[in-house]
């Protein structure tokens, strides 16, 4: 007799997967009417294990009730699982180029927008994640002696970590593997993870503890902002030329450098971003700034943020004799704009 595969077999394998690789116990139908939402009868359920039995993909220990996965039956869940991990990711990555090509293009337009209405210099940060909580962890085989780790945060911010093992892993490890990570950490605010939690579940792992480590430093990698990560839009360099004091032939190429070269003015967003507490704007004169060669400039700026948690600067560069009034009123209205420009509904 020929059975078919359809989708509450394919259910209630799941069910018994997941429950035997929480328990390490023989699942019965009564534990599977409770755990999968099947909204059918311990009697239904058990005469679904029996075909399943028949098909190879669920097997019986001993002579009660309860069943275990086969080989065959791993297999079925880590191709379904592994595909539909995929298409969600494949999904998250068109959906956030398409997010990200439309904001480049917004924030190049507000650069050039600031410099053209104050006739000043203006700098626009590319926004960086902050606070992010952690979506799902994927483990995946790439062969023998390599796993590939994605870890995806709730901004949709994926990072992909290449794990090499010492020995090989089998199927089963690697699901209890993404069982753990994703039990303990799904939901969990990135900097709640503390060397506490880390060495519970490098524990909970056991020889496999080096794994766990690895994709915890994926993990922690979602939110590091480090300098070459700051992207910096510029607009309006020659503008600031117009003035006298910062005209000279020596500060003109020193500031023309420092707009050309970007890094010091990635450190000054950086430093800014890691005042989580500031969102509001921002007024550096003379000496107050960090960077040499804008000791005879003043800079305003104030911190846009797309989503929640995805916060960027934007400011304005320009002689200290600089028109605030009208400066911090285009930040304000700019930055109006630019909050929740990710989430507002088009």
């Amino acid at each position: 007799m020929s059975f078919r595969l359809d989708d509450r077999k394919k259910k209630i394998l799941k069910a018994i997967i997941r429950t035997y690789m929480e328990t390490g116990e023989p699942v019965g139908s009564r534990t599977i009417s409770k755990y999968a939402d099947l909204n059918v009868s311990s009697a239904t359920i058990r005469n679904e294990m029996s075909d399943l039995t028949e098909m190879g993909y669920i097997i019986q220990p001993h002579t009660s009730a309860g069943r275990i996965p086969s080989d065959k039956g791993y297999r079925l869940y880590v191709d379904e699982l592994m595909k539909e991990k995929e298409d969600e990711i494949a999904e998250l990555r068109s959906l956030m180029i398409e997010q990200t090509d439309k904001v480049d293009k917004v924030l190049k337009k507000v650069a050039k927008v600031l410099a053209s209405n104050t006739n000043y210099a203006a700098m626009v940060s590319v926004p960086q994640y902050r606070g992010s909580r952690i979506k799902f962890i994927q483990l995946s085989r790439v062969n023998t002696r390599q796993l590939v780790a994605v870890v995806v945060n709730d901004n949709n911010l994926i990072r992909n970590q290449i794990i090499e093992l010492v020995d090989d892993m089998d199927d089963e490890t690697i699901l209890k593997l993404n069982l753990l990570l994703n039990t303990n950490l799904n939901g969990v605010p990135v900097q709640d993870i503390n060397l506490g939690m880390i060495a519970r579940l490098k524990e909970q792992a056991g020889m496999h503890s080096s794994v766990v480590a690895t994709v915890l430093d994926a993990v922690a990698a979602t939110i590091q902002v480090d300098q070459e990560d700051v992207e910096i839009y510029t607009s309006g360099a020659t503008n600031i030329f117009r003035y006298p004091e910062l005209a000279d032939k020596e500060k003109a190429s020193e500031l023309i450098s420092t707009f050309e070269e970007k890094q010091q003015l990635a450190d000054l967003v950086k430093d800014r971003m890691s005042d989580e507490d500031n969102t509001g704007l921002s007024v550096y004169i003379g000496e107050e700034l960090p960077i040499r060669t804008m000791k005879d400039c003043s800079v305003v700026t104030a911190t846009y943020e797309l989503g929640e948690g995805l916060r960027g600067t934007i400011g304005i560069i320009g002689p200290k004799r600089m028109d605030y009034e009208s400066v911090v009123e285009s930040l304000k209205e700019l930055k109006s704009q630019l909050d929740g420009l990710l989430t507002n509904k088009t």
